[in-house]
């Protein structure tokens, strides 16, 4: 069994002050394969922020080339390691090796931020005031075990690209990952205190961030309670709070779409990852009189996964996360059968043959009423609700009727239509008729979804204050173009 002993603080791996241990749990074999060494002491976050603070004097100040340099190495260590960030998600999440987007998505990333350092206006003028965006200083980064390496690098390429320094903590389900991260930026020579890793309980790491006076900004994404203590505590030293919370997200089926495409594009949107993603198309919206025609083409794109070993490239379903996550899941499709939702395929209990494992079957409920427990908790899971509509004015009120606002999708053969459909969504991104999304957009959801956003010039922003400067008249006063 491998162990990882340390945490990485100003630019070294180090003991952490009182050491704890937490083992990691195969999903697929349910045996444990590694143990991690935990911080979790406010002395380690303390130490941590402290080296952040430090660095940044020194860190904020560097031109704009010296970062897209360091961007490019950072690419170029990460690059090299592809392949072992997937056997690691395998292994420690169970997110199948077929799934390269998990592992590849993330250069994709760093190449906008650092792109963006050309072309970001950190100075500009109104009038005669003079806008500058500086880096806001130490950031705590929250990220969850989900997309256990993408989202962690968001958060810290935008940091960095910033001229911020930064804590990261991963969800302590997946640690291994975000230590190997670490080690990406060890080799490319990221100066010590810009990038610090921490690992433990969020109850007490997380919460350690929270509250220090030495961070300026949070960013957290997981559950939308997580997110509400993380803003509670950041809220008593005045923080910057960024947050990425849980989804519930609609597909709105009008009545004129490809209902096939809409139906098979769903399942596999929603079930990617075994539908452990909070943008996840979980709800699914089609007209009373499509009902029965959708509930076909549905049951048929579930048959076509193949679940099994997520190191196995022919796999295309691992399983869920951990235990807890499994139960939890069985726990809402035991809930949908007793609510009166028609069971088109899966339910309860692990899939035939698969009694090793954390497996859960590919579940698809119809006729499910907008009151059901299914159609309103996140279920986080591979589980769809189907919801009967009667009037287009009627589905826009269920897709909106939601606490959550993160995702939302439109499937329609007239454009403006679906744009119309698209504008009255309550939501941060919505895809029309299946369109893929981009990195150089924004991420980020509307009501119990989040605040603020991530990904391009506005998830820049986010790590940026913004200072007016007067007094300098526009004739004796040239800006830099790339400063």
């Amino acid at each position: 069994m491998r162990h990882y002993g340390n945490l990485y603080i100003d630019g070294r791996w180090q003991e952490p002050a009182k050491a704890g241990q937490k083992l990691l749990t195969d999903p697929y074999t349910e045996t444990p394969f590694a143990s991690v060494t935990t911080g979790g002491m406010a002395a380690d976050v303390d130490k941590a922020a402290l080296a952040a603070r430090r660095a940044f004097g020194t860190f904020s100040k560097t031109s704009l080339e010296e970062r897209a340099a360091l961007i490019d190495r950072i690419i170029a260590a990460y690059e090299e390691r592809v392949d072992e960030f997937a056997d690691v998600m395998a292994q420690e999440v169970g997110i199948p090796v077929s799934a390269r987007a998990q592992a590849t998505g993330p250069i994709g990333h760093m190449k906008v931020a650092r792109d963006l350092l050309r072309t970001y206006h950190f100075e500009s003028r109104l009038g005669d005031t003079i806008i500058r965006r500086e880096p806001i200083g130490v950031c705590a980064l929250i990220s969850p075990w989900n997309w256990p390496v993408q989202t962690p690098v968001i958060k810290a390429i935008y940091a960095i690209a910033a001229g911020c320094t930064v804590l990261s903590k991963p969800s302590d389900a997946s640690p291994i990952s975000s230590i190997v991260l670490a080690e990406v930026f060890e080799k490319a020579g990221v100066p010590a205190g810009v990038f610090n890793l921490i690992i433990g309980r969020g109850s007490e790491v997380g919460a350690a961030m929270s509250t220090h006076p030495e961070v300026d900004m949070i960013s957290f994404t997981g559950s939308t309670s997580a997110g509400a203590r993380v803003g509670e505590a950041a809220a008593q030293t005045i923080k910057r709070v960024s947050l990425e919370l849980g989804g519930k997200s609609a597909n709105i089926v009008l009545k004129d779409a490809d209902l096939e495409k809409a139906a098979r594009w769903n399942i596999q949107r929603c079930f990617f990852n075994a539908g452990q993603s909070c943008h996840a198309p979980s709800r699914m919206l089609v007209h009373e009189s499509q009902i029965d025609e959708v509930s076909g083409y549905l049951v048929d794109e579930v048959s076509k996964y193949k679940l099994g070993d997520p190191r196995d490239p022919a796999t295309t379903m691992g399983p869920v996360v951990n235990q807890s996550q499994y139960d939890g899941i069985q726990r809402y499709i035991q809930i949908g059968i007793d609510e009166g939702a028609r069971l088109a395929c899966g339910g309860t209990g692990k899939p035939e043959g698969r009694n090793q494992g954390y497996f859960v079957k590919p579940t698809v409920f119809t006729h499910v009423t907008p009151e059901m427990t299914i159609a309103k908790e996140e279920i986080f899971g591979p589980v769809l609700a189907v919801i009967p509509y009667s009037s287009e004015e009627q589905a826009l009120e269920i897709a909106n009727d939601s606490p959550y606002g993160l995702g939302g999708y439109v499937f329609s053969g007239d454009r403006k239509k679906g744009y119309e459909f698209s504008a009255g969504l309550r939501a941060g991104r919505i895809c029309f008729n299946g369109a893929a999304t981009n990195s150089v957009t924004p991420m980020g959801g509307y009501k119990q979804s989040g605040i603020g956003r991530s990904m391009g010039s506005v998830g820049l922003e986010e790590y940026l204050e913004t200072k007016s400067v007067y007094g300098f008249e526009e004739e004796a006063t040239s800006l830099p173009e790339f400063a």
